[in-house]
C-alpha cells in the first residue's frame, strides 16, 4: 500500500468509526502526518508544508467533535510552522514533523498509563462502578485497580447505536472483572446501587463541561439525583482551546442508518430520524476530572488550557476553529 493510500485509509477509517476513541483518533491522525512527512518528495519547505496542510484538512473534516484530533494536528503543525518561520531547510522541517509526531504518540500512550495509576486510587474494594461507551482511559483505571488487588464490579451500558459498551464489557471481563451489561435506558433503574460513575471524554471545555458519547449527560443527571459521584478520565490534549475564546464545540450528527435501516424508513413517511453522536454534561454534574497531570475539579479546566495554550492569541485560537468548520462545509 502506498503512503497516499495509507493516509486515505486512516482518513476513511476515522470518518467511518473503524478507528474510534478520542485518543486513538488523535494518534492515528498524527500518524498520517508522520507518514506524509516521511514519504514526501518535496524539496522545498513550502512544498512539504503544503502537503502536511492538505492532509491536515482531510483529517479535520472527519470527526468534528473529537477535540483530540485537531489538538494532535496542531501539536505537530505549530512546530513545523515555527521551523519554517525560522528559515530552516526542508530536511530540518521534515525531521521536526517526524520527531514531534512520534513524541505525541509516545506522550499520549504515557498519559493513559499515568491516568490509570492516578485514577486507580479512587477505586475502592467493594465499589460498584458504572461506565458508558468505550474509553481507553477508563479501562486503564479499572484494570490498574484490579491488578492492584482491589475487588469491585462494573456495570456497562451497551451504548447504542454502535454498541461500544460491548467492547468495554469484553475487555473488562477478559481480565476477570465482574461485569453486568445493561441497556442504556436502564441506567436509572440500576443507579441506586452504583457508587461511582466513571466515563471518558471526547472533549473538555474551558468551563469544565464534558462532551462525550450521547447519553452521558442523562447518566450524569441521574447520578446527581441518585447521589452517585461522577468521575471523568481525560488526557489533557482533549481539552478544547477554542472554548477559551467562547467558541462552541460542534456536536457531530451521524447518518440515521446507524439507528434504523433505510428499508424501514420507507415505512415511516414524514418521520425524521436524528442521530447526534455526543452530548454535553454541565460541570455541576461532574465531581472530578482525572488527567495525567493529576485530579482536578471541573472548574480548573481553564487552568489546564491556559497552561497549554496561553501563548496563543485569541485570533490564533479562532483561526483554528474557523479552519475546522470550513473544512466541513
Amino acid at each position: 500500500m502506498s503512503s497516499t493510500d495509507e493516509v486515505q485509509r486512516i482518513v476513511h477509517e476515522i470518518r467511518e468509526m473503524k478507528i474510534r476513541g478520542a485518543g486513538e483518533i488523535a494518534r492515528s491522525a498524527v500518524e498520517a502526518l508522520l507518514i506524509t512527512a516521511e514519504s514526501s518528495k518535496s524539496n522545498t519547505p513550502t512544498g512539504l508544508i503544503d502537503e502536511l496542510n492538505a492532509v491536515s484538512r482531510l483529517l479535520l473534516g472527519t470527526r468534528p467533535t473529537a477535540v483530540s484530533l485537531p489538538n494532535g494536528i496542531r501539536y505537530v503543525m505549530r512546530r513545523v510552522m515555527a521551523d519554517a518561520q525560522q528559515g530552516k531547510t526542508v530536511e530540518q522541517i521534515r525531521a521536526t514533523a517526524i520527531r514531534t509526531a512520534q513524541q505525541f504518540v509516545t506522550d499520549s500512550l504515557s498519559a493513559i498509563q499515568r491516568i490509570g495509576e492516578i485514577g486507580a486510587k479512587r477505586i475502592s474494594n467493594g465499589d460498584r462502578v458504572l461506565t458508558h461507551c468505550n474509553s481507553t482511559a477508563v479501562l486503564a483505571i479499572l484494570k490498574t485497580a484490579w491488578n492492584q488487588g482491589k475487588r469491585f464490579e462494573v456495570t456497562v451500558t451497551e451504548t447504542r447505536p454502535r454498541f461500544q459498551g460491548r467492547i468495554t464489557a469484553r475487555e473488562l471481563g477478559s481480565v476477570g472483572i465482574p461485569v453486568t451489561m445493561i441497556l442504556d435506558d436502564a441506567v436509572r433503574y440500576f443507579l441506586n446501587k452504583i457508587d461511582k460513575v466513571l466515563v471518558g471524554a471526547d472533549a473538555v471545555t474551558a468551563n469544565g463541561a464534558l462532551v462525550n458519547k450521547i447519553g452521558t449527560s442523562l447518566i450524569a443527571l441521574a447520578a446527581h439525583e441518585a447521589r452517585a459521584r461522577v468521575f471523568v478520565a481525560a488526557e489533557t490534549y482533549k481539552f478544547s482551546p477554542e472554548t477559551l475564546v467562547g467558541e462552541l464545540i460542534e456536536i457531530e450528527e451521524r447518518d440515521a442508518s446507524e439507528i434504523i435501516a433505510p428499508s424501514e424508513m420507507t415505512q415511516l413517511p414524514h418521520v425524521v430520524v436524528r442521530n447526534p453522536a455526543f452530548d454535553v454534561t454541565p460541570p455541576e454534574y461532574i465531581d472530578l476530572i482525572i488527567t495525567e497531570k493529576g485530579i482536578i475539579p471541573p472548574q480548573a479546566a481553564v487552568l489546564i488550557l491556559q497552561e497549554q495554550f496561553g501563548s496563543l492569541t485569541p485570533d490564533e485560537l479562532s483561526e483554528y476553529h474557523t479552519v475546522r468548520i470550513s473544512e466541513q462545509e
